[in-house]
């Protein structure tokens, strides 16, 4: 699951004073782990500080409460010599959960290093709180328009719209399907529901709409946008092929996987199938890119990543196979696919993992459904 964080990270030494390194000249000390290369090694933005990370391309990191810690957003040089802000300008890619402290994060950011820029546009790559979360608070405050696909707009848009006192009686059906018992259904219920609405600004009501293939221009970059799915619907990594850089997103993670749920909005649906596809559709593209996550450091070796990644996967798949020959409900799935104890606060993550795990055996005919009184038990094939 994309929460579980089993890494963490420091930050090198950036003040000038009589005693301290000069960055520029010494460099942070690359590092290697699992086949990937850290070029900055360990270092990473202090609130409020913006790292060049490639030419014309700032590193910042805004606050995310529980195991994530930080999300990684990015400043993008946007100059148009033709415009009224010049080689000043800069894009906004990703934005930040809508909470205090990431508004502040912002604000840092807006006095110091970023406090002679113009701001041309937001880009969210998808519709997750802790990217776009901010998008519209940003747009306002700017005057600028929200890049994004549609696929991902129409989702924030649509949940957040979806605000109501009592769930609707599919989610407690999704829930008694996969397993849980009526006491943490009812636990569930008694939250609300709507609460993706409390963890974004209003989202903006028009975009500029980005698609797969598409080539934008910003400041000396052209950035090709290739979308992924199954974490996501259509979720945008932004690549400058010439550049050498790939702005990741949620689709490519360093140190965690990203979290494959079947989600209530398409329950027969494979999230899991589409996003073992992604992985072979980013297997086309250049092995050596810069690859820039929104979380944990900037790394090189995105093939070795993806085989990682569409390894650790199978193995699950394999792994729960074996262990169908008694039929098995999504929440007997939990020891199987997960190498932690499932508590509370990853329990939904966790159960619509297992469901799309589960889902993807059954699309492929390896494990067969069976219905019994609303809960949905799976068996080998």
């Amino acid at each position: 699951m994309e929460e579980e964080v089993r890494a963490s990270t420091g930050s090198a030494q950036t003040g000038r004073g009589p005693s301290a390194p000069d960055i520029s000249l010494t460099g942070p000390e690359p590092t290697s782990h699992r086949g990937l290369i850290y070029p900055r090694g360990h270092q990473a933005p202090e609130l409020g500080e913006l790292i060049e990370i490639a030419p014309g391309i700032g590193w910042a990191r805004l606050p995310v409460p529980g195991s994530l810690k930080h999300i990684n957003v990015w400043a993008l040089d946007d100059g148009d010599p033709g415009s009224e802000s010049g080689a000043g300008g800069v894009a906004l890619v990703d934005t930040g959960l809508n909470i205090p402290v990431a508004r502040e994060a912002w604000e840092a950011l807006f006095t110091g290093p970023l406090a002679e820029r113009t701001v041309t546009r937001i880009i969210c790559t998808h519709f997750h709180p802790d990217h776009i979360g901010l998008a519209g608070w940003l747009c306002e405050r700017f005057g600028v328009r929200l890049w994004m696909t549609r696929g991902e707009w129409l989702f924030a848009r649509m949940l957040t719209l979806d605000v109501r006192e009592v769930p609707p009686p599919e989610a407690a059906a999704y829930q008694r399907a996969a397993g849980w018992t009526e006491e943490r259904i009812a636990a569930e219920a008694a939250k609300g529901w709507g609460r993706f609405a409390s963890a974004v600004s209003a989202v903006p009501v028009s975009i500029i709409r980005m698609q797969d293939g598409d080539v934008i221009p910003i400041g000396n970059r052209k950035w090709r946008i290739v979308t992924g799915n199954g974490h996501s619907p259509e979720h945008a990594c932004l690549v400058d092929g010439e550049g050498g850089v790939m702005i990741a997103g949620d689709q490519v993670l360093p140190r965690i996987t990203s979290n494959v749920s079947l989600s209530l909005s398409e329950p027969e649906s494979d999230p899991l199938g589409d996003w073992l596809a992604s992985i072979d559709k980013l297997k086309a593209l250049d092995p050596g890119l810069l690859v820039l996550p929104a979380h944990g450091e900037p790394f090189t070796g995105l093939h070795a990543r993806l085989d990682v990644l569409a390894k650790g996967h199978h193995g699950r798949l394999d792994a729960l196979v074996k262990r169908l020959a008694e039929p098995k409900r999504a929440v007997d799935c939990f020891p199987i696919l997960f190498g932690r104890a499932i508590d509370d606060s990853v329990y939904g993550l966790a159960t619509g993992e297992a469901l799309a795990h589960l889902r993807h055996l059954e699309v492929t005919g390896r494990a067969v459904r069976e219905v019994r009184d609303g809960v949905f038990w799976y068996s080998a094939a």
